[in-house]
Parts: structure tokens; sequence; C-alpha cells
């Protein structure tokens, strides 16, 4: 599969760059419905994690333990939903979203990369409870780009664009690559010389820009960027995908 196929796949949104967990800031609180919102206000594509709770819900949270965007200590895997919406809220105020609530809220109004957050061994069951909702609710697979760190989740999706996320602590699943149609990269790893050379035929992502200096850095190497704490407009200017 070439290059130009495997973007063909993709919304062209994707490519102007991904908020990362929503467009949040110092009021709204990441991963949450309100900086979700405001990403698609913004006609902006966003990045989110999810998780499976204890009774197999899908939850929208990038740590396991919610202490941090919660203030309260609690691993996600081990509470129910139920527990969840009753005991804990964001730092903004608002409920955690489960997955369905969010793909109602945005409708596919912007493209979305979906971020599955492996607990311990719950590859598969995450990802199949994932892929059961995907078929419910979207439309178009052009607007869903699944990505993760454990290979094994994403082999258990289908019919939608994966991408590795590969960091600098575990560099090693770099040479498993090829197994998947495209990459999500820690900033510092853009520039390998096997990174290089993938992209002449895959699609390239990078995370998570956060300063000017780095817009700059990765700029040439990728094809869209991560993003989070600069203006939107910053990224764009720097993909070439400035909108009008």
């Amino acid at each position: 599969m070439s290059k130009k196929s495997i973007v063909k796949r993709l919304n062209p949104k994707f490519f102007s760059g991904i908020a990362h967990r929503g467009y949040w800031n110092e009021t709204l609180t990441e991963n949450g419905l309100k900086a979700f919102s405001n990403a698609i206000d913004h006609d902006l594509a966003f990045e989110y994690d999810i998780h499976l709770t204890k009774d197999g819900k899908l939850l929208v949270c990038h740590d396991e333990n919610l202490l941090r965007t919660t203030g309260k200590e609690g691993i996600i895997e081990h509470l129910t939903l139920k527990e969840i919406q009753e005991g804990y809220r964001l730092l903004d105020g608002e409920s955690l979203p489960t997955f369905e609530e969010l793909l109602d809220l945005n409708g596919e109004k912007v493209p979305m990369v979906l971020e599955l957050k492996v607990y311990k061994k719950n590859y598969k069951a995450l990802a199949r409870a994932a892929m059961k909702v995907l078929k419910a609710r979207i439309k178009d697979h052009k607007n869903v780009w699944v990505i993760s760190f454990d290979p094994r989740a994403l082999l258990n999706i289908h019919g939608f664009v994966r991408a590795l996320l590969v960091g600098k602590d575990h560099i090693w699943t770099l040479k498993l690559r090829h197994f998947f149609e495209s990459l999500d990269l820690e900033d510092c790893l853009v520039a390998d010389p096997k990174v290089i050379r993938y992209r002449k035929h895959h699609p390239v992502n990078v995370w998570t820009i956060e300063k000017k200096e780095q817009v700059a850095a990765v700029a040439p190497f990728v094809d869209t960027m991560t993003f989070q704490r600069l203006p939107y407009q910053d990224i764009q200017s720097a993909l070439g995908n400035e909108k009008a």
C-alpha cells in the first residue's frame, strides 16, 4: 500500500494539526467534553484516550489513575463506570466522558485520533470494546485514526488506519513499524534514518509539540503534529495548511 493510498484513508483535517486531549487550557480540563467542544468550535482534529472500566465500559481519560485530573485517587480499571460517575469530577467540575458521549458530541464534525490505553494485559478486551462502539457509531472510517503504544491492541483493530506509538523509552517497538499503516513518534525520534525511510511510504505524526522551537525542528520530518499549549495557527503554518 502506498503512502498516497494510506493518506486517502484519512480525513485531510488530520494534516492541519491534532489538538492533544482536546483543545484545553487553564480553565478547560484535558479530555473533558468542554475541551473537545473547543476543538470542534475551532474545526480542529483532536486526540483522546480511552480506558476499559471494571464493568467493561469505555472511559475517556489519559491516566489510569484519576488523581491528576480529578484530585482523587482511583484506578479506572478497578472501578465501575457508575462508581466513577458518582465519585469523581474533572478539575473544571464536569463529569468524565464515556467514549459514546464523546462520539455523540462530535458527530464526526472533526476527525479524531483515538488512543487505546492498555492496562496490564487487557489489550484484546479493550480493542474489541472499542471496535464494537466504532462500528456502531462511526459512519466514515476516515474520521478515526487509532493509535497505541501496545502493538497487540492495534492488531485487534480492523478497518481503520492504525499508528504505532513509539517513544524513546521503548524504542525497540520501532522494529514493528511495518505491521502498521503509520507511526506516531516522540519528537526526538523523527529524524531517525529508519523513520525517514518509513515516511517515504507511510504517514508519520509526532507528539507532543508544545514549544515553538519544537515546531520548527520537527516540521521537515513529519506529516502532521499532535500539539498542546500552542496556538493552532502556528501548527498549521508550519505544516503549510493554514485555514482561510
